[in-house]
């Protein structure tokens, strides 16, 4: 009964932590149309619910992130959006690294946050200083796996949709990974700190009730 009652708190967590995903993705909060590429803040409920439940939920809210990026980039595309789509791809290549990009990219979020959240903690690092920490490197794990992705797997496809020349693609994601991706991983550090803390707090509350 003991085991029945953790795992249904722990689907009810992840299912709501992956309904915010779903309305930040459907939001100009989740994700922010800055043309040739869309900004994204729905990686932060990832991130917090991979410190709450761990991983495999964190892999889980990474692939509904992903499946609302694929279906906003092919219902309202932008330049970009060839690398995220399936469906804006003729090949079945172009569209399994679409698939890869989109979903595979940001199921890497939430199970990287997971285990270093995890990691961190069996170090006895304090909650204060290992939420930033787990903040940022997911929030740049987002970043730094979609944009090397699409240099490797999209660098002509890429150049082509944006009118560019291939030669410049490295310079572009470079500035975004150091810009864009930057501000993210700060903000994702802010948030992650302040919602992680007052979550963490209410759930060893809730453990104490239930131990007492």
């Amino acid at each position: 009964m003991k085991t029945r009652k953790h795992d249904t708190h722990w689907m009810v967590g992840v299912a709501m932590m992956a309904a915010i995903v779903i309305l930040l993705a459907n939001t100009p909060l989740g994700l922010i149309n800055i043309p040739p590429i869309k900004a994204t803040t729905t990686h932060i409920p990832v991130i917090v619910g991979s410190i709450l439940f761990g991983p495999l939920a964190g892999g889980i809210l990474g692939g509904v992130f992903g499946v609302c990026s694929l279906v906003s980039n092919t219902v309202a595309p932008v330049p970009a959006s060839i690398c995220f789509s399936p469906f804006l791809n003729e090949s079945l290549s172009g569209a399994a690294k679409a698939v890869w990009v989109s979903i595979g990219c940001r199921i890497l979020i939430g199970v990287v946050a997971g285990w270093l959240w995890i990691g961190l903690k069996k170090m006895k690092v304090h909650d204060v200083a290992a939420l930033p920490v787990v903040g940022f490197v997911g929030s740049m794990t987002n970043t730094v796996t979609v944009m090397s992705s699409i240099f490797f797997l999209f660098r002509a496809e890429y150049a082509a949709a944006n009118n560019k020349a291939v030669s410049a693609v490295f310079d572009f994601i470079m500035a975004t990974v150091t810009g864009a991706g930057v501000m993210e991983a700060v903000a994702a550090l802010v948030l992650v700190t302040a919602i992680g803390k007052a979550l963490l707090r209410v759930f060893k509350s809730g453990a104490q009730v239930k131990a007492a």
